[in-house]
């Protein structure tokens, strides 16, 4: 996935850094890190997406899953009226088709359930996934500013002294 790696280039930037002697800071291409922040909000949009469709396919899964009762229904109709030969054939009949009918109720029911557990956890993970990569955003920036922010300060002290 290329959001994940990018935001392995962004740690690795971090980690191989150099440190700043005396002040246990990093110095960073603050270009690169900017280029990857780019990135990763140009691919940040496919995530969603992905979210978005794993609902529409939920949708379809419920759809097909009413389509298949229904057929099911008209099956078990149309079996029971060609077998509308006596009153017990007819109720077997009507007794069968009953079954039938509550376990395709059942077994869509079983389907929605499914599916809403399934594109909850996907959705839950996407939602995660994007927390983290905002929380390293930020903390990137804030790095990104404290060290400009020290380096202002260090020049404007060294500006004094001349």
């Amino acid at each position: 996935m290329k959001l994940e790696m990018l935001i392995d280039e962004l740690q690795e930037i971090v980690q191989s850094a150099k440190t700043v002697p005396l002040s246990g800071k990093k110095m960073v291409d603050a270009e690169r890190l900017i280029e990857i922040i780019d990135e990763m909000r140009t691919n940040m949009p496919q995530e969603v997406r992905q979210a978005k469709s794993i609902a529409a396919d939920r949708s379809n899964i419920i759809e097909k899953s009413k389509q298949e009762a229904e057929n099911i229904v008209q099956q078990a109709e149309e079996r029971a009226k060609a077998m509308v030969e006596g009153h017990e054939i007819t109720r077997q009949a009507q007794q069968r088709a009953g079954e039938i009918i509550s376990k395709a109720n059942s077994d869509a029911a079983k389907i929605r359930k499914a599916a809403n557990i399934y594109i909850d956890s996907v959705m839950k993970k996407a939602d995660e996934q994007l927390s983290a990569n905002l929380a390293d955003l930020k903390k990137t920036r804030q790095n990104l500013k404290s060290y400009q922010q020290k380096n202002n300060g260090a020049k404007k002290t060294a500006a004094g002294q001349g």
